[in-house]
């Protein structure tokens, strides 16, 4: 079972990230002050959740958290920043937009680049720990893979609506046959 928060403060806001090791796309973060007793069946991180149950859990998060925003890293950003300082602008970005001022920052992985304003705590596989971070990894997730899915439309040949973009094989032999779209990152190993 997830624990609701790490300080035991009620405005204490989990963060995640999706799509770090992406070929393709922006990368997404979100940040999410949850009820103390927001306790959904199956709440988890986004990684051991079939896209159905991240999809059901979506609306439910945004309904009943107490905040949740999310926000984006471009891929130009990714390419002149790096992909860490990308995803941190993105974790900033959505502290930035959340409607309450967050008492806390409880951010998954082992680094962070400080906020002015914020006290934060890292906790590597904080989003299979703490509801917080579980949902804003959820969040992370789904508003970046339905991106990638509208992207498919502009640009069909890739499978991003399978792929969102991750390096799998069948991904990797689009970009040998199309060559690289707009929305790859042209600092990775695309081939």
């Amino acid at each position: 079972m997830l624990l609701s928060s790490y300080t035991g403060h009620a405005l204490e806001a989990g963060l995640d990230e999706a799509g770090r090791g992406c070929l393709a796309g922006p990368v997404f973060a979100a940040a999410v002050i949850l009820p103390p007793d927001f306790n959904p069946p199956f709440l988890n991180d986004s990684k051991q959740l079939s896209a159905k149950r991240r999809e059901a859990l979506r609306p439910q998060i945004c309904a009943e958290a107490t905040a949740w925003a999310v926000g984006l890293a471009s891929v130009e950003e990714i390419d002149r920043l790096n992909i860490a300082q990308a995803s941190y602008l993105a974790m900033h970005r959505a502290v930035a937009a959340l409607a309450i001022t967050p008492a806390h920052l409880l951010v998954d992985g082992n680094r962070f680049q400080p906020l002015v304003g914020f006290e934060h705590t890292c906790i590597i596989g904080g989003d299979g720990l703490y509801r917080n971070i579980a949902a804003a990894s959820i969040l992370a997730k789904t508003f970046r893979d339905e991106h990638m899915q509208a992207l498919t439309a502009e640009f069909p040949g890739y499978g991003w609506e399978q792929n969102a973009g991750y390096p799998t094989q069948s991904h990797r032999t689009a970009i040998r046959a199309h060559g690289p779209s707009p929305h790859h990152r042209p600092g990775f190993r695309l081939l």
